[in-house]
Parts: C-alpha cells; sequence; structure tokens
C-alpha cells in the first residue's frame, strides 16, 4: 500500500467524530477546521495540499499549482497533517461540522478512486490524494448543484466523508439508474455516469416544488446518498430568520409572530 494504514473508531449519533489511531510515523491528513483533539506526541503541520506521495513526485510549482486548484472548490490552500512522532499507539479525532453521519470509505475497495460534493472530504489516510473533479457536461455544470467542480480522492488508503441526516450507501449494476435531488448526491465511485435531467411536465416544473433538475446516475458502481443536504438546512434556518425577526419568544404558541407585535418589540 502507498497510504498508511490507519485503524479508527467512530463516536456518536447525530453529531460524530472520528478517532483516528496512529502507530509510529503513520500521518493522517485532514480539511482545516475539523481537528478535535489528540493525545501526546502526536505532531501538527501545515502542508500544501494533500501531503500525497503523487504530489511530493512534483516540484515545487507544481505542487503550487496543485494546491491551488483547490481554491476552486472553496477549499484551502493548505491542509493539515498529524504524525506520530513518538512510541506506542496514539489518537487524533476529527468531528463533523454539522449533524449527519460520517462515512469510512477503503479506497482499495472502490478501485482507486471516488467522486463527492465538494464539502463531503473531512480527514484521510497520508497517501490519498485529494484533488478536483471537472465535469466536461454543460447540463450538469450548470444545473447540477455542485457546478462544473467537485473532489476527487485517489489512492488505496482510508478515506472519511461527512454527509448531512441519514446516509444511504446504494449498489448500482450495469445499466440501473437512479434518479435523486442534486443537494442529496453525497459521492460515487469512478464508474458511475453522472448526468442532470430536467424535470419533466409544465406543472411539475412550476408547482412541484422539487425544482427543475435531478441527478441521474447510472451503474456500475456505489452510490452514497444523504437525506439532508447542508444547503437545505441552511435555508431552513434562513426563512425561520426571517420569519421570527430574531426574536424567539412567540415560536410555537398561538400568538406566534403577533406575541411579538404585542410585547413591544416592534413598537
Amino acid at each position: 500500500m502507498n497510504a498508511h494504514e490507519i485503524d479508527y473508531q467512530i463516536f456518536g449519533e447525530e453529531m460524530q467524530f472520528v478517532e483516528i489511531e496512529l502507530d509510529p510515523y503513520e500521518t493522517v491528513i485532514a480539511e482545516a477546521g475539523s481537528f478535535m483533539m489528540m493525545d501526546d506526541d502526536i505532531q501538527l503541520s501545515t502542508i500544501f495540499g494533500d501531503g500525497s506521495h503523487q504530489q511530493e513526485s512534483k516540484g515545487v510549482w507544481g505542487k503550487v499549482f496543485d494546491a491551488g486548484k483547490r481554491l476552486l472548490t472553496g477549499e484551502s490552500l493548505f491542509m493539515t497533517a498529524f504524525t506520530h512522532g513518538g512510541t506506542g499507539k496514539r489518537k487524533v479525532s476529527f468531528a463533523a461540522p454539522y449533524p449527519g453521519r460520517i462515512i469510512p470509505v477503503d479506497l482499495s475497495d472502490k478501485e482507486g478512486k471516488i467522486v463527492c460534493q465538494k464539502d463531503a472530504f473531512l480527514c484521510a489516510a497520508k497517501g490519498v490524494a485529494v484533488g478536483i473533479e471537472f465535469s466536461q457536461r454543460l447540463g450538469r455544470g450548470f444545473f447540477g448543484g455542485e457546478g462544473f467542480i467537485m473532489q476527487k480522492l485517489e489512492g488505496d488508503g482510508l478515506a472519511f466523508l461527512h454527509a448531512g441526516g441519514t446516509v444511504i450507501e446504494k449498489q448500482l449494476e450495469i445499466g440501473e439508474t437512479l434518479r435523486i435531488d442534486t443537494g442529496c448526491l453525497v459521492a460515487f465511485t469512478r464508474h458511475v455516469d453522472y448526468d442532470i435531467e430536467m424535470v419533466k411536465g409544465i406543472r411539475n416544473m412550476v408547482f412541484g416544488g422539487e425544482g427543475l433538475f435531478y441527478a441521474r446516475l447510472q451503474g456500475p458502481g456505489t452510490v452514497w446518498i444523504q437525506s439532508l443536504p447542508f444547503s437545505r438546512l441552511a435555508d431552513r434556518i434562513m426563512a425561520a430568520s426571517k420569519q421570527y425577526g430574531g426574536n424567539r419568544k412567540g415560536e410555537g404558541s398561538v400568538l406566534g409572530g403577533l406575541g411579538n407585535l404585542l410585547d413591544g418589540d416592534n413598537w
């Protein structure tokens, strides 16, 4: 294996975190801001890109270019590496950013590559390459929810994704098709054909309330689907914020917004 062999355990239900167990000189890489806690003898370092063997074989400008491409996915130029520099076994933990599930993926079992939404990656064993996947289809780029660019994870080690709500893993046979909401797509393996289809019927498009497009995935391969996309959660929070204007006193009461008016705050 090129990637470091790490052990792990996932804790929690709605708000999960993953605990990575490292042997001496093993390293795990993570997105900035996902760190939770670590034992003594674990050394933290900030690196360009993902620090994978694939990236280390390139020159300085190659590393800068690879790191710069991460800006296109809304991520930082840098990642954080956690290396066990002592003896025995030590642990480091990474927390999910919002309610959902942490998904462990062994890339060696998925033909060495998966494609995922831009903010799905949480952490991985050193040696896993974290890059970007460009879409060559205009429809998928303009209407796919993720634009022309998604993340790709390549290698033969363990990687951890995070998704909102409940997560299911679907195995698609050759030619089997699945249509889902574009925001509910988390990741898929290399041989899955991903495209965008328009909702049929004027009535469905105007009054359906489900958007104009959905994702079409055709097997063979594995697809991961989430029940609560972060964008949907954020929209609900924003709508509630506008409805109550930041004042929660009337929530759940019969008076509702009228109670807020009568309490004197709006006079």
